[in-house]
This record gives C-alpha cells, sequence and structure tokens, in this order.
C-alpha cells in the first residue's frame, strides 16, 4: 500500500493525545503504530484538525483513560471535506507547517517529548498556569506557535466542511454521522470519493469521483464544442442549465455556461444559476478569474 510514497501518516494506537505524524517510507513501523498510506499533508492537516479528533474519541476504544484509535471505526467510516483548491492548499501547508515545526524542534531539543508539548499545549488551551518543568517545554517546543497552528488548521478545517468554527463536539459528531450516511448512499449509488484513486480504483483513470476534495474531480467532462439553443420559457432555462452542470462531472463558470447556450446573456445565465443555489441544486465555489464556478452539491 505504501509502494511508490515518499512517506506516510502515522499517529500511536494508545496514547494521550491524538498526534498524526509523516514518517519516512524507510520507517518501518511495529505494531503500536497505526499507518496510513498517504503522502500528502491535506490529509495529514485534516487528520490533525479538532473535528478528526472529535471523531476519533467517541469512535475509539479506551485502555485504562488513555484513547485507543481504531482504524476501522476511526479511520475507515470518517467522512472527508470536499473542499475547493483555495481551502485544499490552505489546509495542506497548514499541515506541512505544522509536521515540520514538531520535528525541527525536537531536532533541536532531542528530551523534547511530543507527550510533553501536547500536555503543555492542553494547559494553554485550558488557562492553567504553567510549572516550572511546563515552561521549559514551552520554550523547547514554541508550543504557542503550536497552539496558533492547530487554531488555524481548526478554522481551515471547518470551512471546508462549511460548518462554524464554534461547533460543539455533539454539533460536530452529529454533522460527521450524517455526512457519512450520505457518503454511503453515495458509494450504493457507485460513486466513490477514493483518498488514493490510482491504486483504489484499479483504473488509471477513474471516471467516479475522487478525493482530496478540490473542484478537479468534477473535471472530467469538457464543455460541448456546439451550442444549444437558449429556451424560450424562464422554467425550460432553469432546467436546461440544471441539467447540463448536473449532467457533467466537474464545475462551470459562469461565462462557461453562458457560452454553452446560443443567444444567452451572462447575467441572465448568473441569475438562474444564482437561483438554483438558492434551492439546493448546485454550489457555488469560490471566485476563479473574477467568475463563480458552478457544480453539483457534494456537501451537505
Amino acid at each position: 500500500m505504501s509502494k511508490g510514497l515518499r512517506r506516510y501518516i502515522a499517529t500511536v494506537e494508545t496514547a494521550k493525545h491524538r498526534v498524526f505524524v509523516f514518517l519516512q517510507a524507510e520507517v518501518l513501523p511495529d505494531n503500536k503504530l497505526i499507518n496510513i498510506a498517504l503522502d500528502d499533508a491535506f490529509y495529514l492537516g485534516i487528520l490533525s484538525a479538532r473535528i478528526h479528533v472529535v471523531w476519533a474519541l467517541a469512535a475509539g476504544g479506551k485502555l485504562e483513560d488513555r484513547p485507543v484509535y481504531i482504524k476501522t471505526t476511526c479511520f475507515n467510516p470518517f467522512p472527508f471535506p470536499i473542499a475547493t483548491k483555495t481551502q485544499a492548499a490552505r489546509i495542506r501547508a497548514l499541515g506541512e507547517q505544522l509536521d515540520a515545526h514538531r520535528k525541527r524542534q525536537q531536532e533541536a531539543h532531542p528530551e523534547l517529548t511530543m507527550t510533553g508539548m501536547y500536555n503543555v499545549l492542553e494547559k494553554l488551551r485550558a488557562g492553567e498556569p504553567l510549572n516550572d518543568k511546563d515552561r521549559v517545554i514551552h520554550e523547547q517546543g514554541l508550543v504557542s506557535m503550536l497552539k496558533q497552528l492547530h487554531e488555524e488548521l481548526d478554522v481551515a478545517v471547518s470551512d471546508a466542511y462549511r460548518w462554524p468554527h464554534d461547533a460543539s463536539d455533539e454539533q460536530i459528531l452529529e454533522e460527521l454521522v450524517a455526512l457519512n450516511a450520505e457518503r454511503a448512499e453515495e458509494e450504493r449509488n457507485g460513486v466513490v470519493r477514493w483518498l488514493r484513486a490510482e491504486f483504489q480504483s484499479g483504473a488509471e483513470k477513474p471516471t467516479n469521483l475522487t478525493m482530496p476534495g478540490t473542484e478537479d474531480e468534477y473535471e472530467v467532462d469538457k464543455p460541448a464544442a456546439t451550442t444549444i439553443p437558449w429556451p424560450q420559457r424562464p422554467g425550460e432555462r432553469i432546467a436546461a442549465i440544471r441539467d447540463l452542470v448536473l449532467g457533467s462531472k466537474r464545475v462551470w463558470r459562469t461565462s462557461e455556461v453562458a457560452s454553452t447556450f446560443k443567444g444567452a446573456k451572462k447575467e441572465d445565465v448568473q441569475d438562474l444559476l444564482d437561483g438554483l443555489v438558492g434551492i439546493g441544486v448546485l454550489v457555488a465555489y469560490g471566485n476563479t478569474e473574477k467568475e463563480l464556478r458552478w457544480g453539483p452539491p457534494i456537501v451537505r
């Protein structure tokens, strides 16, 4: 599973703090590590954020008072977000920064442990005073910077799910369970969101949707070379736009939609696209070249 990867994600099976790190491919893990054959920091960022940690604590087990990460219940059913390109890039950058920060400080201070850093991080989050030992760890690990990285990552991942930043643990679990059910229904209908499409699907160019969650998973079909007559009636125009966008596994710029219909005005198409978003038929993605992009509603 790790063939062709230069690194992979790992977490200690039983640990006080749920921490994910990159290990180099030549490192052979033992049975106490949970190993995830992904080398993209986008996934490291998602797994390291509060949303996944809340899920893992609820879905995992316990050994005395220490949480146990069970891959079949904590990782396999976890519904990753479908992020825009901008969101995915932000999460990826923060994931790289988080991994590099911890390794850099541990390399500079060989006695510094991950558990020690995260013990101090929990105290900072709770507003508890630091003792002399804590202050040494805080300085060696630059734990305030670690705290900031996690806070920025939590915000970035919440944005990718389109969820509020201040959601409670209960709200997060409710949303994740509902999203998991949606993904299960998608798979029953033949749509699988592969994490490593080239490995998991067995096809070089899978035609079903893939992860990570950027608009790229829709960019399979290209716009038609010929134009379609622009209907006269408003209802027929709405239906034509709906069928065009939903009928292709890609996202569309407003100008692309307008140019597909002979005689359509861009501003009229824009209004109809906005209306389709308003009733939940389509989703509006971020601006690209000063234009919104439109696609199927792949998130809740």
